[in-house]
């Protein structure tokens, strides 16, 4: 029998790209999602993908009670990834009291549960937020967590030392925190990919959606950043290659003789573009021109920041596969297929 996989918010970006790397790789992924960031119609289009079923309970995993009525009817849930969360650092500003009250209270309540019915390894969807404008570059495991920009930022920290104090208390559970870059592009089947809510606050996106004409310009905001053009640098992963790395820890907890293990791994490409780096990629793999402007400084943005993945390679057995020019195709298929509907 395979190994379920609670995978909490599977329906999102990166959970359902997750869903089929887990079932692709021989596991039975058990999604929960209350849809409140994703669409229904995602649990369809992974069916399609995967040719057969896909189960999913819809409920917060907030809800004690809710998260005990699946592991009971499930019996057997062996592990859990948790991406269920409130995830728009600008919106965590103007709405603190809802992220803490959805990230970290899903958090308290995923562990919980997971103890209750034995559920020993646990793959935490973290954030390079929690490490601030970092003092070098590139950024390792090692490096200091700063104090968080937002309260999304400060949600990730928390969770982190919630899953820590946890396994560390001697609690019979494994697990992993996956810090993680700037993931981008879409599945190569086109079936499914980012959708977010309103105007994107991701660049990809905002990128695609002007390309589309739903967007009259997409803004570049600063030019004059200590990099080779005066834009931000971020580190760009493709959703595939990140969902794969899931997949990956799960695999290596597996693997970990004995409790209480915990560990934290970057995710990443291990190199930074500029934001005008990939407005050129785009239009270069897509043929399509962008109307851009640059803009005024965004509050609260980093300089730059880029992964060192040298710990993921050599422990995890993980490395990138996909490139930018890989992910903005993907997303641009993906953006047309939106517009087609």
């Amino acid at each position: 029998m395979p190994q379920k996989i609670l995978v909490t918010g599977g329906a999102g970006y990166i959970g359902s790209h997750t869903v089929i790397e887990l079932a692709q790789e021989g596991y039975e992924p058990v999604i929960i999602d209350n849809f409140s960031n994703s669409n229904p119609e995602v649990i369809g289009r992974l069916e399609q993908i995967l040719g057969r079923p896909v189960k999913c309970y819809t409920g917060n995993v907030e809800d004690r009670q809710r998260l005990r009525e699946i592991f009971e009817e499930e019996k057997d849930i062996s592990g859990a990834i948790h991406f269920a969360a409130y995830k728009a650092v600008g919106e965590s500003v103007e709405k603190p009291l809802a992220y803490y009250n959805v990230n970290l209270g899903s958090t308290l309540s995923l562990l919980e549960v997971m103890l209750e019915f034995g559920a020993g390894d646990l793959v935490f969807s973290s954030s390079c937020t929690v490490y601030g404008e970092p003092d070098h570059l590139p950024v390792t495991e090692e490096s200091p967590r700063k104090p968080a920009e937002s309260p999304y930022g400060n949600t990730k920290q928390m969770c982190e030392d919630f899953i820590r104090d946890t396994v560390t208390g001697r609690a019979p559970l494994k697990g992993i925190s996956l810090r993680y870059f700037n993931p981008v592009g879409a599945h190569p089947s086109a079936l499914i990919g980012e959708l977010p809510l309103g105007v994107p606050a991701n660049l990809v996106p905002f990128i695609t959606q002007t390309a589309a004409g739903i967007r009259k310009e997409l803004t570049v905001f600063g030019s004059d950043y200590n990099t080779a053009d005066g834009s931000c640098i971020r580190d760009y992963i493709h959703v595939v290659d990140l969902a794969r790395a899931h997949v990956s820890a799960l695999e290596y907890l597996e693997k970990q003789p004995e409790e209480p293990f915990y560990d934290i791994f970057n995710v990443g490409v291990g190199r930074g573009y500029t934001v005008l780096e990939v407005i050129n990629a785009f239009e270069k793999v897509t043929g399509n021109k962008l109307n851009y402007s640059i803009g005024d400084r965004r509050t609260g943005d980093i300089e730059k920041i880029y992964a060192d993945t040298t710990k993921s390679e050599q422990v995890l057995g993980w490395h990138a596969k996909l490139t930018l020019e890989d992910a903005l195709k993907d997303a641009w298929q993906w953006q047309q297929t939106l517009k087609n509907e």
